[in-house]
């Protein structure tokens, strides 16, 4: 009998981090995409591209964050108190993520 939580025989990984990242930057594309679309008419002083910056800065944080939760996966595959742990990181490490690439995206537009 083999026991379930060997880590000899389980993968580390289930996804690259190229993936990791592609998926973390698309959520925060996604999300700051909504934002300025629903942000209304823009100030004339911010300039004809004003948008380039946060859709550019915001999905560079989501993809920093996606390799945040790839390394979490070393913490996730353990099982237990563990996984629950570093489900927890990786959500919290998102959302501060994503908090700090939308107010560096957004300085000196919308939040200026």
């Amino acid at each position: 009998m083999t026991p379930t939580n060997d880590l000899t025989t389980q993968q580390v990984h289930p996804a690259s981090l190229g993936r990791r990242m592609l998926q973390g930057a698309a959520i925060a594309f996604v999300l700051i995409l909504i934002f300025l679309l629903g942000a209304g008419e823009p100030n004339p002083d911010w300039g004809k591209f004003w948008m380039v910056r946060p859709l550019l800065v915001v999905p560079a944080a989501g993809a920093i964050a996606g390799v945040f939760i790839y390394f979490m996966d070393y913490l996730r595959i353990q099982g237990g108190w563990k996984r629950a742990l570093a489900i927890a990181l990786s959500l919290i490490g998102y959302i501060i993520a994503l908090w700090l690439g939308t107010v560096l995206g957004l300085d000196g537009t919308m939040w200026n």
